[in-house]
């Protein structure tokens, strides 16, 4: 007897011929997905496993410090009328190096403001190692983070390619290399050191990365233990950088700290560029780069660039820090600019922290790039030529903080490349 589930099933399915329908789709379906499956060679990598034949495996790519680079990137919101920040790449293996700043410039495009190469040649260069030993090669690309001091130290050498001073009655032991006739120490520890943790965030209109380093002692090289913050937050027009260092040792310490960027000269053309600093005080140096201990005046010569638009580069090769730092009215701090006639665009970096009382500046006659290193320190702090000056090292007592901070802003020229009713013709930088 058909019971009436199965009277429906007779009717609607069996004699309606949805059963074979149902089939013929059943069957299509576990083609198609065997066919899926055998494209991407699931097929040929179930045969291999079942065989014990080794799955071949990628080569891991290298990585700077053998952390991931952070990349903070936005979009043109302004419809290409006017310079922006695109993007920033960091290295939080390499003391969180500014590697990379890309930016729109009407007219051009994007371009790179930062004179590196691309990132796998500067893996392949970044080792540890040989050149690189230390973190050097930091100093060489993008734009290093300089910490427990900024710049170079000198001092008698020591075996094993190290050099000695002495704070407050204390030897520091420091790498240091030979270089004109002078063992130097430069750019601080941090160079080559890795981030204990990198926490990045997106934001409205651009992104934020603060990147942790727990040096300590920097391997018994400093009186005392610091744990190092940097932070960096992208705008369209603005990128602001700070660097804060805490005491986490149980003595006193000095903390020097500073940001070496080389900003690329576009076009090759240093004429073009024109450079204004905070300062029209210069330390004085001996010919192998050890300072004297004097502070020289530099007003109306060909190294004086405290102009409102600043003065031609020209065909001066700098490598000079200048101390002595001037507010003007209405800024809130010192101020530095990198101006690029040809290109139509400016860099403005604000000095926001007290603590920073030098701006050093690197710009060799054969390159093509203006370094411009706003920091803590002069050069050779620790150096007997100061005889007891303060040349700018903080120091930082047991659960104390310090801060270092600065301002960048991208910015249009206009048309002449000056400001309205000024000329470039009487400024000092063009004097012969």
């Amino acid at each position: 007897m058909t019971t009436p589930v199965g009277r429906i099933w007779q009717a609607v399915v069996v004699r309606s011929g949805m059963l074979t329908i149902t089939a013929l789709a059943v069957v299509f379906l576990v083609l198609a997905i065997g066919w899926h499956e055998h494209v991407r060679g699931q097929f040929a990598r179930l045969k291999r496993e079942l065989k014990g034949v080794p799955q071949s495996v990628a080569p891991a790519v290298p990585l700077p410090g053998g952390q991931e680079p952070v990349v903070l990137e936005r979009s043109t919101i302004e419809g290409g009328t006017v310079p922006e920040f695109l993007s920033v790449t960091l290295l939080p293996g390499r003391g969180m190096n500014v590697f990379q700043i890309k930016a729109y410039l009407p007219g051009k495009g994007e371009v790179n403001l930062l004179a590196s190469p691309p990132l796998p040649e500067a893996v392949e260069r970044m080792t540890g190692k040989g050149e690189d030993a230390n973190g050097a090669e930091s100093l060489r690309l993008g734009g290093a983070f300089q910490v427990p001091w900024a710049g170079r130290i000198s001092g008698p050498s020591q075996a094993g390619n190290e050099l000695s001073v002495m704070w407050e009655g204390k030897p520091i032991h420091l790498p240091a290399e030979r270089a004109s006739g002078t063992n130097t120490a430069t750019g601080g520890l941090l160079l080559g050191t890795p981030a204990a943790s990198v926490k990045t965030n997106v934001m409205p209109d651009g992104g934020e990365s603060e990147g942790i380093y727990q040096a300590g002692n920097f391997d018994g090289r400093w009186p005392s233990k610091l744990e190092i913050a940097s932070t960096i937050q992208l705008s369209s027009r603005v990128l602001e950088m700070k660097l804060t260092a805490r005491n986490t040792g149980d003595e006193s310490e000095p903390v020097g700290m500073g940001w070496l960027p080389r900003f690329a000269i576009l076009n090759h053309a240093r004429r073009a560029i024109l450079l204004r600093l905070p300062s029209v005080t210069r330390i004085e140096h001996q010919r192998t780069g050890e300072p004297t201990g004097r502070l020289v005046d530099v007003s109306g010569t060909k190294y004086d660039f405290s102009g409102r638009v600043g003065s031609r580069l020209g065909d001066l090769s700098l490598e000079d820090t200048f101390v002595n730092l001037r507010q003007a009215p209405l800024d809130n701090g010192p101020v530095a600019e990198f101006r690029d006639t040809i290109s139509n665009y400016g860099l403005r970096m604000t000095l926001l922290s007290p603590t920073i009382k030098a701006v050093q500046v690197s710009a060799p006659a054969n390159d093509s790039y203006v370094a411009i290193s706003p920091q803590f320190n002069y050069d050779d702090p620790f150096g007997p030529e100061w005889g007891g000056q303060d040349t700018g090292m903080a120091i930082v007592r047991p659960g104390q903080t310090v801060q270092w901070r600065i301002r960048v802003e991208i910015f249009a020229l206009p048309a002449s490349g000056s400001l309205p009713g000024e000329g470039l013709t009487d400024l000092p930088g063009n004097m012969p």
